[in-house]
């Protein structure tokens, strides 16, 4: 791990003089000549790199230190070269909700996109490794999820839209909305649905109401429901 002396840059929070102090940055690449030039472009744009780190153990080690403004992380670090880098972010984003976080791939990755959006998609930033060389925009991006935005490289959005599209939305409900879908296919009532699962009749209407959600059905004047989710069920081969 190499640490840097402070620079004065785009600012983070204030400084105890009442100054604005330069973000705060710790970068986790294991790329010797990768590191040392996203240090010096860093650097040079006016962040506070605090650490550079070849691991993702140093790096969390020096973020639990140093409690940057922001970190970015390859997503695939020694010793495996899987996602040591990915789960090293995820560590991050639990323990400090307010450090933003940028994770950088040489590939779209869409489990790892999708993991690191979950639950909190804000401070949060996937880019490639070609967007570095466009130097304007990546400082820009990084300033962005420094700021609590999100930073996604446009091919990352492409395919993670192209997988949502694709996805079977049956594969959405869990298994206790198939055996509600299954009973409604049959044209069971809510009340019939209830004897036959053993539930009350409210949770049966929470689980007709969250099927009618993951199969993008919302309430209209002319359209019925319960008979448009029992077609896409069996268009799609429910049983």
């Amino acid at each position: 791990m190499t640490a840097y002396p402070q620079a004065n840059g785009p600012a983070g929070q204030d400084a105890p003089d009442g100054q604005a102090r330069p973000l705060r940055v710790i970068l986790a690449e294991d790329s010797v000549l990768l590191r040392d030039g996203i240090v010096r472009l860093l650097t040079a744009t006016g962040f506070d790199v605090v650490a550079a780190c070849p691991d993702a153990e140093s790096f969390l080690a020096a973020v639990r230190e140093h409690r940057p403004d922001l970190v970015v992380v390859d997503v695939r670090m020694p010793p495996t070269f899987t996602a040591e880098g990915l789960q090293a972010a995820l560590v991050v984003r639990e323990e400090l909700p307010t450090t933003g976080v940028v994770v950088l791939s040489q590939y779209v990755e869409e489990r790892y996109a999708t993991e690191l959006l979950a639950g909190r998609p804000r401070g949060v930033g996937y880019l490639l490794k070609d967007r570095v060389a466009d130097t304007s925009e990546f400082v820009e991006a990084l300033s962005t999820v420094a700021g609590g935005g999100t930073a996604l490289d446009p091919e990352v959005i492409g395919q993670l839209m192209s997988r949502a599209r694709n996805v079977d939305p049956l594969e959405r409900l869990t298994p206790r909305e198939r055996d509600v879908m299954r009973l409604m296919a049959q044209g069971r009532t809510n009340s019939a649905i209830s004897r036959e699962l053993w539930i009350g009749e409210g949770a049966v209407e929470k689980n007709v109401s969250s099927i009618f959600t993951k199969l993008e059905l919302p309430p209209t004047g002319d359209d019925h429901r319960r008979v448009l989710a029992v077609l896409q069920w069996l268009e799609h081969g429910g049983e």
